[in-house]
C-alpha cells in the first residue's frame, strides 16, 4: 500500500476507535432504560455487540467498499467454525487449569458451593453475559479497527499498539496493578496471534470465553477482579500475591504470565492448519495483462478447424506407377451413342 492508502487506513482506525467508546455509552444508557437488575448486565452487552457489529459493518462499506463486511469483520459462518470456537475454549480453560492448581496443590484456595436451584438460572444468565461480553470484546479489539491498523502500520506494530491499548482499558478494574496490566497485554497479543492465523474471531472468542467462564464460574475465582460472576462456586484464595494474583485474580500472577507465554506457542501451533487454509498471503497479479480464455479458444479452434487438402498419391498398377486421375478429368460417357454401323460382306 501507498503512503495515502495507509493514511487513510488509520484514519478509519482512529473513527473506529471511537466509535468503540460512543457505543460503550450508549449501550449503558439502552440498558438502564430497558432493563434492571440482574438482566442490567446482559442487555447492556448485547447492545453493546449489535451497535459494534453494525457500526463496524457499516464503515467498511462506506470506507473499505466490502459487500460482505460482517463476514471480512471476522464472523464469517465458514465449514468448521464451531470447531475453531470449541478449540479456543479448549486451550483457555487448560491455561485457566495451569493457573489455579499451583495455588490449590499449595493449599491456598478454600471453595464455598451455593446449592440453591435459584443459583441455576443465575448460572445460565452469567454464561450467557460472559459469551457476549467476549465477543463484543473480540469485535472492538480485533475486529475492523485492527484490521485498518494492520493495513496502515503492519501486523506487529499493530498487534503491539491495540494489546496496550486493551491493557490499559483493564487498569480501571478493581484489585488491578503491574502485574495484572501485563498479563492482559499477553492475553491481547495471543488474542491478535489467533486472528492473524486464522482470519476469523472464533479461535480467539472460543478462547477469552473459556478463559473466562473457567476463572469465573467453574473455579469461582474474580475475572479481572470482578467478582459478580461466580453464582455456584465462589473460591477465596490466600498466599503470596505472584501466585494468587490477590484481588484481581489469576489474571495479577506471574504464574499467569508463564502460562501465556507458553499458550503463545500452543495457539501458534494449534492453528497451523488454519493458516493454511485461511491466512496465506494474497496473490497480487503484475506484468502484463493476458486473456488465457481467448489463448485457449485460439488453441482450440485451430486444433478443430478443417484440415488441409492432401495431395494425391500414386497408385501402383500392374507394375506402372500412374496418378489417379480425378473425376473431372474422366470423359463423360455420350447420352445417346449411336449403334455401330453394319459391315459389308
Amino acid at each position: 500500500m501507498n503512503q495515502r492508502s495507509r493514511f487513510r487506513a488509520f484514519l478509519w482506525f482512529l473513527i473506529g476507535a471511537c466509535y468503540f467508546y460512543v457505543a460503550r455509552d450508549v449501550a449503558v444508557r439502552i440498558a438502564l432504560g430497558l432493563g434492571s437488575g440482574v438482566w442490567l448486565e446482559l442487555i447492556n452487552r448485547a447492545v453493546l455487540l449489535i451497535l459494534l457489529i453494525a457500526g463496524y459493518a457499516g464503515m467498511a462499506y462506506v470506507g473499505q467498499k466490502q459487500r460482505t463486511p460482517i463476514k471480512l469483520m471476522g464472523l464469517a459462518r465458514r465449514s468448521g467454525w464451531q470447531r475453531e470456537v470449541g478449540l479456543g475454549a479448549a486451550i483457555g480453560w487448560g491455561g485457566m487449569v495451569a493457573c489455579v492448581l499451583p495455588v490449590a496443590l499449595s493449599g491456598g484456595l478454600i471453595v464455598t458451593f451455593f446449592t440453591g436451584w435459584a443459583q441455576l438460572p443465575l448460572l445460565v444468565l452469567d454464561v450467557a453475559i460472559l459469551a457476549i461480553a467476549a465477543l463484543a470484546e473480540e469485535v472492538a479489539f480485533r475486529g475492523y479497527p485492527f484490521q485498518r491498523l494492520i493495513e496502515a502500520i503492519g501486523p506487529v506494530p499493530a498487534t503491539l499498539l491495540l494489546s496496550v491499548v486493551f491493557a490499559l482499558i483493564h487498569l480501571g478494574n478493581p484489585g488491578s496493578t503491574a502485574a495484572s496490566t501485563f498479563v492482559t497485554f499477553l492475553a491481547g497479543c495471543l488474542l491478535s496471534v489467533a486472528w492473524l492465523r486464522t482470519r476469523a474471531l472464533w479461535v480467539g472468542w472460543g478462547f477469552h470465553l473459556g478463559w473466562n467462564i473457567s476463572m469465573g464460574i467453574l473455579f469461582g475465582l474474580p475475572i479481572s477482579g470482578l467478582t459478580n460472576f461466580s453464582p455456584v462456586i465462589l473460591s477465596n484464595t490466600f498466599g503470596p500475591a505472584w501466585l494468587t494474583g490477590a484481588d484481581y485474580g489469576p489474571e495479577g500472577s506471574a504464574i499467569c504470565v508463564l502460562v501465556l507465554l507458553a499458550l503463545l506457542v500452543v495457539v501458534t501451533v494449534a492453528t497451523g492448519d488454519l493458516k493454511h487454509l485461511y491466512a496465506q498471503p494474497v496473490v497480487v497479479p503484475g506484468g502484463f495483462p493476458v486473456d488465457l480464455d481467448a489463448i485457449a479458444r485460439r488453441q482450440h479452434e485451430a486444433a478443430m478447424g478443417p484440415a488441409e487438402p492432401v495431395a494425391p498419391q500414386l497408385i501402383q498398377i500392374g507394375g506402372i506407377a500412374a496418378a489417379p486421375r480425378s473425376e473431372s478429368t474422366i470423359p463423360a460417357p455420350a447420352e445417346n451413342p449411336a449403334p455401330n454401323p453394319p459391315q459389308e460382306s
